[in-house]
């Protein structure tokens, strides 16, 4: 991540911790559910009336989680930008996640003007995927640190029992504060907060393990506090630490699930020569491959760090349920005339015709007076010609029919399926029609783009579902 300084790492988040069990543990759990910090101390019929209460809110109103099962491009950088900012880097850049600080004492940005519940839940509701960080307490070695007259720096001392004892106490109590945080922004339960501890000497010893003992402090008390730890460094000091104490005392630390490894070599993936490729893998990857730099999309320019993510389970869609399960994506989409139709295609017409109220019978793959007289009903209503013949541009307009999002590599679900069907009735792929919205279908949407002499940005935003809409090729 980036602080607005040299070395730009950032991320992580804390949560609110200690409460005991019984009732207090029943306040906290409705808390959690409703996005607030509930008070420890609740009385009993208090707590006990109000958790069905939040839980139904929480039901209604949480936000997803966040980034959840991603796989793609991602930009971080310190202030939060405009909503306008947002959206034109939406339908323009080819970044599907973004870093925000939204916790910590030592950040750089504690002024966040834009950042706010709101902010967070329209970024997530239109797509987004968010990574909140937070960056509080920083290795006692580390030079740029303490920055304010207010935050300061993690303890070295062991203590008399050399556990670092004071480092531990201090990961927890900032957890609290980030997971508070995080909750009072609407970000849900499950979602991952990334602790930005920024690069410091490794070969410090009590620096190096008053680190640890901080982030394993940390680490208990967010997942405590219901979200899966993460934890953003230099790949050379940070990193290497937690996979040292990974490989070397496996068991003593409480390591995070997700390491996001600052290392600026300029590959757009989640290796890095200072750590094995075993640990944190499959799904706990995420990598900051090159530092501040401008970027401008749609006109508009944000100074950023470039990010590569391989998180959870990577971007899945669930399997298609539409037209009884039966298979609707192939390579081509020939035309059909009466005589002469391919009995598997007029099956996929008729279906998808009645998807969109043209058709009320029998899927039964005949090419008869009913299929066409559907057919030519939605050909009018597309501003096309109604005739006897399903050419390839119906095809097009056909499969690109419903809503249109913006989608990149990332993406996933059923506009995807769409998607990748209409591009093959264009002749812009072969499209097995995953769902997923990966380096084939980017590439094939940069051919379709290239066809209709668009800005070839293997993004499928406004002005490329416009042209598929009207049967384009």
């Amino acid at each position: 991540m980036r602080l607005t300084v040299p070395f730009t790492p950032r991320p992580t988040a804390r949560l609110t911790a200690g409460l005991t069990a019984g009732l207090a543990t029943l306040a906290l759990t409705a808390g959690l559910l409703a996005g607030t910090t509930a008070p420890a101390t609740s009385a009993a019929t208090s707590a006990a009336t109000s958790v069905g209460t939040a839980a139904k809110q929480a039901a209604r109103k949480q936000n997803v989680v966040t980034p959840g099962d991603f796989t793609g491009y991602g930009f971080d950088q310190c202030v939060a930008p405009t909503q306008k900012a947002m959206d034109t880097w939406l339908e323009h850049s080819p970044f599907l996640a973004a870093g925000i600080y939204i916790s910590g004492d030592s950040r750089a940005c504690r002024s966040q003007p834009n950042l706010s519940p709101t902010w967070i839940s329209t970024q997530l509701a239109k797509g987004w995927r968010l990574l909140p960080i937070a960056l509080g307490p920083q290795a006692s070695c580390q030079p740029r640190f303490p920055r304010y007259s207010d935050d300061f720096k993690i303890n070295p001392t062991p203590g008399a029992d050399k556990t670092y004892a004071a480092a531990r106490a201090q990961g927890a109590a900032e957890a609290d504060k980030n997971a508070g945080d995080a909750r009072s922004y609407g970000i849900s339960p499950t979602s991952t907060i990334w602790y930005d501890l920024e690069g410091f000497d490794l070969n410090n010893t009590h620096c190096r393990e008053s680190a640890l003992a901080f982030v394993h402090g940390w680490v208990q008390r967010i997942e405590h506090h219901g979200f899966v730890s993460g934890l953003y460094s230099s790949a050379s000091s940070g990193i290497k630490m937690l996979d040292d104490a990974r490989i070397n005392r496996p068991g003593q630390f409480a390591l995070p699930k997700q390491i996001w490894i600052a290392r600026w070599d300029g590959v757009a993936n989640t290796s890095t020569t200072y750590i094995g490729e075993e640990g944190w893998r499959p799904g706990g990857r995420m990598k900051q491959y090159r530092g501040g730099h401008n970027e401008t999309w749609g006109g508009v320019t944000i100074n950023i760090d470039s990010n590569y993510l391989e998180l959870g389970r990577g971007t899945v869609a669930h399997g298609e349920t539409r037209c009884g399960g039966m298979r609707t994506t192939y390579p081509r989409y020939p035309m059909l005339k009466p005589k002469k139709a391919n009995t598997k295609r007029v099956k996929i017409l008729q279906c998808t015709l009645a998807e969109h109220g043209y058709y009320a019978f029998k899927v039964n793959g005949k090419y008869n007076k009913r299929t066409r007289a559907a057919a030519s009903a939605f050909q009018a209503a597309n501003a096309m010609t109604p005739g006897p013949k399903f050419r390839k541009r119906h095809w097009v307009a056909l499969h690109a029919v419903g809503d249109t999002p913006v989608l990149k590599v990332g993406s996933a679900g059923p506009a995807v399926y769409r998607l990748q069907r209409a591009l093959n009735a264009a002749d812009a792929g072969s499209l097995t029609g995953t769902g997923v919205y990966d380096l084939a279908t980017e590439s094939a949407v940069k051919k379709y783009q290239a066809s209709r002499k668009l800005t070839q940005s293997g993004i499928t935003n406004s002005a490329t579902w416009a042209q598929l809409l009207r049967g384009r090729f």
